[in-house]
């Protein structure tokens, strides 16, 4: 034991010393590489994908970009570097100093003093050409390639900044943050397009369901939200549902994301759209102050003029019609419109997409519900909501928002499929 205490120190001691070797590079992402203020040639190291190449008599310039940044960074070479295997679409580790950059277009860049090529591409096979802007409808052909350019990617950026921001939104306010089941016994929307669960098991049982009830993929978590709300009084879900509609239109996905929350001691639809229009602004202002660069190429290629639709949106208090009022211009219309008996409910319509929110007054009488499950037959099986009028009941009401949607809306994107990284619909689940 003594002899083992006595090698440890001699090894410590060893290994305290001063080691002659260089330090080592420090690992930077683009983006923190582009925003450095520290350009006292300090050795760094950045892995990414050449998203350009340009060679010189001299000089070897590459631009490259591991996704941090709709702007990428310049790394200046020399000639005697093989650029053979340097092409568009390889991923690469670069090594070198961080230097002020000669060129107006930005401030730093990096001088290599090794790039290592760690994956090849053939960019002749590559489907994205270099230089070429690609029409949204052709990336939707290769949705395990398309996160590679420059609009998918500021799309995907943005998206993750609004899922953020939603959540900021939410916990600031003392939401309680709900995961909901994506199985369920419950059709919440009542419109029968659902997605039966059972299990591929060929051995199971006939006709026995493995949960002893049919199961299915969830097309809202409001059901459960209100659960919650009986003993949280603001509660929020942010997850994915699913709907079996036999639609490709551009407003249309089997698979997408909700924002739905239930608000218990409300009593007015006012208060509902307060929360509404609140939770709409306050995402909408952080995406475009963190992600400015991200939103103008949105803007300047996809939507021009959708920058100003969009501020104006955000100057000014939404309109709000009623029901009646609705039916009234409905009436003067073209085209004839069948309406349905005025309910506690609510939806935000808005510009590229039409219906974005929708939101409701829940039904907190305990006698007319059970007489509505009665008329239905279906008192048993919603026997527990029953109870959650019969044990502390309070009047409650909530919304929920489609996340594709949202991102349409304030983009100016037309078509629902570029918002999402894997859209499904019917025919079409690649990946």
């Amino acid at each position: 034991m003594l002899g083992a205490r006595c090698l440890f120190r001699a090894l410590r001691s060893c290994s305290s010393a001063p080691c002659p070797r260089h330090r080592p590079s420090s690992k930077l992402s683009v983006r923190d590489a582009l925003g450095s203020q520290n350009t006292s040639r300090e050795r760094v190291k950045v892995q990414a994908w050449i998203r350009s190449i340009r060679s010189q008599k001299e000089v070897l310039f590459l631009h490259v970009n591991d996704g941090s940044s709709l702007e990428s960074l310049q790394v200046v070479a020399d000639s005697s570097f093989d650029s053979r295997e340097l092409t568009f679409g390889s991923s690469v580790e670069v090594q070198g100093q961080l230097v002020k950059s000669l060129s107006k277009k930005q401030n730093v860049e990096l001088k290599a003093e090794k790039i290592e090529v760690i994956g090849n591409c053939d960019a002749k096979a590559f489907p994205i050409k270099y230089k070429e802007r690609h029409p949204l409808e052709f990336l939707r052909q290769y949705p395990h390639l398309r996160c590679r350019t420059n609009v998918l990617g500021s799309i995907l950026r943005i998206r993750s900044e609004a899922t953020a921001a939603i959540h900021s939104f939410f916990k600031d306010r003392g939401f309680v943050h709900i995961h909901t089941p994506v199985i369920t016994s419950n059709d919440c929307e009542g419109a029968g397009e659902l997605f039966q669960v059972e299990p591929s098991s060929k051995t199971k049982i006939p006709k026995e369901n493995f949960f002893n009830v049919p199961a299915f993929l969830t097309v809202s978590g409001q059901l459960h939200l209100e659960v919650m709300s009986g003993a949280f009084t603001q509660v929020f879900t942010f997850g994915p549902t699913f709907r079996a509609e036999n639609s490709q239109s551009r407003r249309h996905l089997a698979e997408f994301y909700m924002v739905e929350a239930e608000i218990s001691f409300v009593e007015n639809l006012q208060d509902l759209m307060q929360v509404m229009e609140d939770l709409f602004k306050a995402t909408t202002m952080t995406v475009l102050s963190n992600c400015p660069e991200d939103v103008e190429l949105c803007h300047k290629f996809i939507a021009p003029g959708h920058k100003d639709r969009l501020e104006h949106m955000l100057k000014n208090n939404f309109l709000i019609i009623s029901y009646t009022e609705a039916i009234e211009i409905l009436k003067k219309a073209a085209h004839s419109f069948t309406f349905t008996p005025e309910v506690a409910a609510v939806d935000l319509l808005v510009p590229v997409v039409g219906e974005l929110f929708g939101g409701s007054l829940r039904e907190e009488r305990y006698h007319v519900l059970e007489q509505r499950l009665a008329r239905s037959g279906l008192t048993e099986a919603y026997q527990w909501y029953l109870d959650l009028r019969r044990f502390g009941s309070v009047p409650h009401g909530g919304f929920g928002m489609g996340f594709e949607r949202y991102l349409q809306c304030i983009l100016g994107v037309d078509n629902i499929k570029d918002v999402i990284p894997f859209p499904r619909f019917t025919h079409s689940c690649l990946l």
